[in-house]
Parts: structure tokens; sequence; C-alpha cells
């Protein structure tokens, strides 16, 4: 029996998760005290973090001592930098050394009594263990080991943990670990290795994935974002499917009966990985892939309320932390509970400064080659370097656009030397997409097809500046990039909000001190994230065109009613907008589209007319109330009621396009209230559109039929001057600032004005024209909505005329 000395001795070097916290850092690195900190500060709370124990540094320092390694590898290191080795041979050496050493004879069986205690709580004889690497330098804000050390899982039995132990002190000298310390000046030696061991989570029976405690892309701190996928979590972080997505929008979190769920997207999930069971003797190593099946495929991993509950903990984790953080959840196949197995700061976008945006605007691009997910917001441009494996470094040049399937962290080295990122695999929180934003580099993940579309060597410019969807396009693209100074956007009088339609984008500018959004333009989401016309949904059977029939039943695989694709869809896109600049108002023009582009929607040939001029024929309000689209527009309502009434968004303000006169408001209305959108109820206020001469002659009727207008400066110019404004020949004549079109916008904002509405103008003519900006305050406008990348000018024109008097 081991004596009292040796007790102590072995106390020293493994330590009960459940016995540590944040303070414990040097003790046993950033991912263990962080696992410590949260089974004691925040199971209380419901979180659940799995139990386990970790070994220490001192453990690590002991083992170094004992096999007398620390001298060897500073000579490895030193041979190193001189150039006497290459990376590749000091890390191999280095591997070389630990593994063929022994650990302590009191660290061994420090590590054994440990697991005992652990099987004797599971009431199990070996139970399987993850042993996860947690460097004492790691996960500090400036400077993130994550993805660096290794993780072994499904860990059975006293041998093979020691096995797994030795192997992650090891992995603290992969090649990537190596060159990442010296980059960043860490002594090799003085960073050193715990390891954690965790009771295993049987997700391989359920799913895993990762969760960040705000929007990767854009640094929205108010929304939760999940990426999940079947089976073990590895194949999310790696990349190596595409996941399912889920956005939660935090505000609304508290609200019991609302589901803030602003995105959600189901990804390929082609594969999952698992353990290797008895029958699988001849795989290498504890897992596998396994291909999914197509229901598995389809259906999401996580259900509304787990989607909810993994949310609401990463708000508490973010809050004990007070700082961003960047989350590994895990769900038990066997008990259905839900995990949290790792947690450390994010470390992107708390790092970036908070007074100024860079923006970047595509003028004009060649041929689109390959799409996927957009990382990041910017562009680059550079020759395809398509490689199947890091050994292929040599032939990759810096300003390079690396092409591949998926990374991992062997990649590092050469995505520093990237000028873009192109994957075929992998979602917004794959390898690929989190350290392509470390390193501020466009990346377009998820394409699919990219190493077979993009030949090695051609020049592409790698776009990720137009929304949720990245695009490579043939060529070197004419772009501009801008550096916005948040600091100088002063102070109006005058609303300034945004012209927004793709909601991937609508968080992209959340710093940008706006008044909410003056224009969400239902019809992009409807085109870009539906593309289905709404009848085509309801009445399939009217469709002839068998092409269009399979397009319909790809996009809707996974409905049942097919009607609600086009509902959940629009809904959250809608959503998503309004969460962005939630609680500012963000006004949403129903659907606009003229009968030629609702016939451009798949199934929509069936429906439309062919009209001799489809500007000034079944647009807008007219079709709301018509026999031949009023399903349609029933679908449009449930969306707009989802999103405010289930999801939650009740700044979402409601406006009617094209409505030509009084009496068809009232039948708008009328239509609007019978599909449960009724004016006033649940705070629901109408606008509608100012953009026919009608509205302003009649504007003291329809002031006591809506709340507020909204003056569309390109059709109201149009119908003004009767100058189409698509005629090249008649483009000379077509100018919002006439004085027919001023007349008329004054005169509709008095009349508004006298009857308590608000009036605010939508339209491009207040960014191209300052002068055109100066008249509408001095009319006395209440908000003017222009293009983000307008912002900037506008409000300072605004301040310098409200400053002038």
């Amino acid at each position: 029996m081991p004596d009292a000395a040796s007790h102590t001795d072995q106390a020293l070097l493994v330590v009960q998760l459940a016995d540590l916290d944040n303070d414990d850092v040097a003790r046993v690195g950033g991912k263990n005290a962080s696992l410590g900190e949260m089974i004691g500060a925040l199971s209380a709370e419901g979180v659940r973090v799995p139990g386990g124990f970790a070994t220490t540094a001192d453990a690590y320092r002991q083992f170094l001592a004992a096999n007398e390694l620390a001298p060897r590898i500073r000579e490895r290191i030193e041979d190193y930098r001189s150039g006497e080795r290459s990376l590749r041979e000091t890390g191999e050496a280095i591997r070389g050394l630990i593994l063929d050493s022994d650990l302590p004879a009191d660290l061994s069986e420090a590590i054994r009594g440990a697991y005992r205690a652990l099987a004797g709580e599971r009431g199990q004889e070996t139970p399987d263990v993850a042993v996860r690497s947690s460097a004492t330098a790691e996960d500090l804000p400036e400077a993130s080991f994550a993805g660096q050390l290794e993780t072994y899982l499904n860990i059975r039995g006293e041998d093979a943990l020691l096995a797994a132990v030795r192997r992650c002190y090891a992995s603290l000298f992969t090649d990537r670990a190596i060159a990442y310390r010296e980059d960043h000046g860490f002594d090799q030696l003085k960073v050193a290795l715990s390891v954690g061991v965790q009771t295993m989570v049987r997700s391989d029976l359920g799913a895993a994935g990762v969760m960040f405690s705000l929007d990767t892309d854009t640094g929205f701190p108010r929304t939760v974002l999940i990426n999940g996928a079947w089976g073990l979590g590895e194949t999310v972080v790696q990349g190596s499917v595409d996941p399912d997505e889920f956005l939660v929008f935090k505000p609304l979190l508290h609200e019991d009966s609302l589901k803030p769920i602003v995105a959600r997207s189901i990804g390929g999930k082609a594969r999952k990985l698992v353990y290797a069971g008895d029958g699988d003797a001849d795989e290498d190593g504890p897992t596998r892939l396994k291909e999914t099946s197509a229901e598995e495929r389809r259906a999401p991993v996580l259900s509304d309320d787990e989607v909810l509950a993994l949310a609401r903990w990463a708000v508490l984790v973010e809050r004990h932390y007070d700082k961003p953080m960047d989350m590994e959840w895990a769900k038990d196949g066997e008990t259905g509970e839900l995990f949290i197995v790792q947690a450390r700061p994010e470390t992107v976008h708390s790092q970036r400064a908070a007074g100024t945006l860079k923006t970047y605007r595509l003028n004009d691009a060649g041929e689109v080659l390959a799409s996927g997910y957009a990382i990041g917001d910017a562009i680059a441009a550079g020759p395809v370097r398509r490689l199947d494996s890091p050994d292929d470094s040599e032939r990759f040049e810096r300003g390079d656009v690396l092409v591949t399937s998926m990374t991992d962290p062997d990649w590092v080295p050469i995505m520093r030397r990237a000028a873009a990122i192109v994957t075929d695999h992998g979602g917004r929180t794959s390898h690929a997409a989190i350290v392509s934003r470390e390193l501020g580099l466009p990346a377009v993940v998820g394409t699919g097809d990219g190493t077979e579309r993009l030949g090695d060597g051609v020049e592409v410019t790698v776009s990720c500046a137009e929304g949720e969807t990245g695009n490579v396009y043939a060529g070197t693209a004419d772009y501009e990039a801008e550096d916005m100074d948040l600091g100088d956007i002063p102070d109006t009088r005058t609303r300034v909000m945004l012209n927004l339609a793709d909601p991937a984008a609508a968080m992209r500018w959340w710093r940008l001190p706006a008044d909410g959004v003056g224009l969400a333009r239902m019809e992009f989401i409807i085109n870009q994230h539906i593309k289905i016309h709404p009848l085509a949904l309801l009445h399939p059977e009217r469709i002839e065109d068998d092409a269009a029939r399979e397009q319909i039943d790809a996009l809707t695989a996974g409905y049942d009613d097919k009607a609600e694709y086009f509902v959940e869809r629009l809904a959250r896109g809608i959503a998503r907008i309004a969460a962005g600049s939630h609680p500012h108002p963000v006004i949403v023009r129903m659907s606009d589209f003229k009968t030629n582009e609702y016939a451009d929607l798949i199934g929509g040939r069936a429906f439309e007319p062919a009209e001799s001029n489809p500007m000034l024929g079944w647009r807008g309000a007219s079709r709301y109330y018509s026999d031949a689209y009023r399903d349609g527009f029933a679908l449009e309502c449930r969306a707009i009621r989802k999103a405010r009434e289930e999801i939650g968004l009740e700044n979402i303000v409601v406006m009617i396009p094209f409505c030509r006169t009084p009496k068809e408001a009232d039948q708008v209305l009328a239509a609007m209230a019978e599909h449960g959108l009724e004016r006033g109820e649940r705070g629901l206020a109408v606008y509608v559109m100012c953009e026919i001469p009608s509205n302003v002659i009649l504007a003291a009727e329809f002031a006591a039929r809506f709340d507020g207008f909204s003056i569309g400066s390109n059709d109201l110019t149009q119908l003004v001057l009767g100058v189409d404004r698509d005629s090249d020949r008649l483009a000379h004549l077509f100018d919002e600032r006439s004085d027919a079109v001023r007349q008329m916008i004054r005169s509709v904002i008095q009349t508004a004005h006298e009857h308590e509405r608000k009036v605010g103008l939508c339209g491009q003519a207040p960014s191209d024209h300052p002068d055109f900006a100066a008249f509408l305050v001095r009319a006395g406008i209440d908000s003017v909505s222009v293009n983000p990348d307008s912002f900037l000018s506008v409000k300072q024109s605004i301040a310098e005329v409200e400053r002038s008097g």
C-alpha cells in the first residue's frame, strides 16, 4: 500500500475536474481549468459538463525530468532554429522521444486510481473516456492553440488510457504547434501540458458540434451560432461534413413562449464519425467514418427546444466569463442529454478594433466558377493552387489561392501564406472557416466541387462581400476596399436607416449607428433563398414542366407540407434582418415582383400572365386581395406572423407597395386581417409606399389607413415625369431632383405631418446627390434609408444641413 508521502505526491499529479477553477490555468491549462470552472459555477444553473479528472503541469514536468527529455528537446529545437533540421524532422524526433519514454510509476498509479474511481462512479468496470490535451498557455485571448493539440476518444481501460496520455504529451510537439509557438515567442519548454480525462458522451449515437456566443462571420454579439452533425463532433471541427446551422437571437431567449431561432439551415451531413465496435477490429483506431442514411441527411440534428437550451447555456457561459466564448457540445444518443464538453475564449472578433469598419465593394467580375459559404466579408485575388495534402507545400507561393477538399491544423503554415481559401467541404465553424477568420482571409467553404472547377494556376477573385454566399470569379475582378471610421459619424435629428435585402448581410452592418431598416426587400429572400413561386407549392398539380417539379421536390425535401418550406425560409430570413437592427424598426415591404419576375421563379409560369408592361401591371397591392394570388399572399402573411409572434421580432413593420387607391388599401388591410395580421394588434404598424401620384394627391385618405409613408423615389419619378426608369434613351430625363418630383415630396410630407404620420424615403438619390439629401431635410423628412456603403456620407451630409439650419 502506498505511504502517505505517495498519496501527497499523487495529489499533485492528478486532480478532479470538479476541484478546479479558472485560477488553475497554470496548473492544468485553460481547457481543463475552464471545464472545472463550469462544473463548479454553472452546473447549478443547469449547464451539464461531463465529469472526470486531469493530470497537472507538474505531472508533465515530472515525466520530462524522469526521462531526461528537456535537454534533448531543447537541442533539437536549437537545431531547427539554426536550420540544421527541418520542422518536420524536428517534430518527428521530439514526438519519438516522448512516445518511447515511460510514465513515472507514481504518475501511472495516480492515473489508474483516478480512472478506477471514475469507473466506480459510473458503475462500469472500464468506462469509455475522452482524453484531451490542455496546454498551460492555451486558449489565452491573444494566442489560441485550439485545434493544434490532440484529443483521443472512446478510450477504454487503464493501459489504453496511459498510452493516450503519452500521445497527448507528444502532441504538444506537432509540427504546427512548434511553428505556432515559435511565431508567437513562446518558450517551447515553458509551455506544459495537462491531460483531461472526461466521461465519454455517446454522441456517436447522437450528435455533436460547436457553438459560439456571437456570429462568427460578422462579430454580431447578440446571437449564438450553433453547428452540428450526427456522430462525434470532429467532423464539424475538421469541416469534413456540411453541418446543420442554427442562429439564435439572445435578447429574446428569456421569453419561454418564443423560439428566437433567426436562421436554420439543414446541411448535407453525408458522413458521421462513430466508435469502432468489435466488428470493426480491422479499423485503424477507435473511431470510423460511416455513411449517413437519407433520413439522417434530411433531419436536423437538434430540435428547436434543444437549440434554445444550448443557446441559453452559451449565454450563461459567456456571462460567467464576461467575454465571447467558443464551445463544443455533444448530445448523448442513449440518454438524449446535452453536454458542454469544452469552452474557451473566442479569439477573432473579441480582439478586433471596434472603432473602424473595413468594407469591400465588388464593382465588376467575370464568370462565377464556384460558390459556397462566405467566410468573412473581404475580397482577394490570386492564382489558384490546388493541393491534395500539406505535404505539397513547396508548390505553394505567398499570395496563391489555396484550393483543397478540406483543411485541418496541418494546413495552417500554408494558409498563412494564402490570399484566400476555397474548400469543397465544411461549414461556417469548420477548421478552414475558423482559421481564415483568425488570419483575416476571405474563404469560400463547402463549394462541393471547387477542386474540380478551379484549374491550377488560373487567376481568380474570391469574394465574400456579397452576403452569405461566397463566389469565386474567373480573372481579377474590379473591386475596392474602404476603411470606415465609426468615430466620425455624427448624430442627426433626421433618422438615417438602411436598405437591406440579404438576411446574411444584415448583421454585417451592426456596428453602424443606423436607426433601423427603412426597406427590407422580401422579394430578394424569395428569389435567392426560396426560389419557388408560392402558388407552385400550394398547387403543384398545375405545373406541367417536369424539370420544375423535380426542382421543387429537391428543394422541399424534408418538408411534409411544401408550403411550410416557403413560410419557414421567408420568416427566418425576415427575422434575421430584424434581429440585426432590434429594437429599431425594420420596415419589410411585402413582395413587389412584377409578373415577368414572378414567372421566372420555379413553377412560376403556370401562374403568371404575360403582360406588355409589367412595371405598370399586376404588381404590389393589386395582387394581395386578388383571387389569383390571395393564397400566395396568405403565405407571406404567415411568414410575417411567424417572425413577429413565434420568433419574437415585433420590431417588424409591414409595408404595402404600389397601392393605387384608398379602396385598394382597404381590401389589402382586410386580407391581412383575415390572415392574422391586423393593424394595431400586438403593436403591428403598417406603412404604405408613396410611389404613385395618387398616394400624394390622396395622402390624407391614405394617412387614415396607414401608420406612415415611405417614398419610393424611383417609381414616383417615373410616374410623375412619365419616364420609363429602365429606358436608356430617356435616362437624361429621369431625375428625382426635378421640380415636379420635389413638389410631390413636399406635399406628401406636409399632409402626412398634419395627420401625425411619419414619412421616410428609401432610394439611391440621397446617396448620389448631397443636394437632394439637403432638400429632404429642409422639407421635414423624418427618415432617409440608404445602402450601407453610403451610410457615412449621407449621415455627414444630413448633419451639415441640420447644423446650417
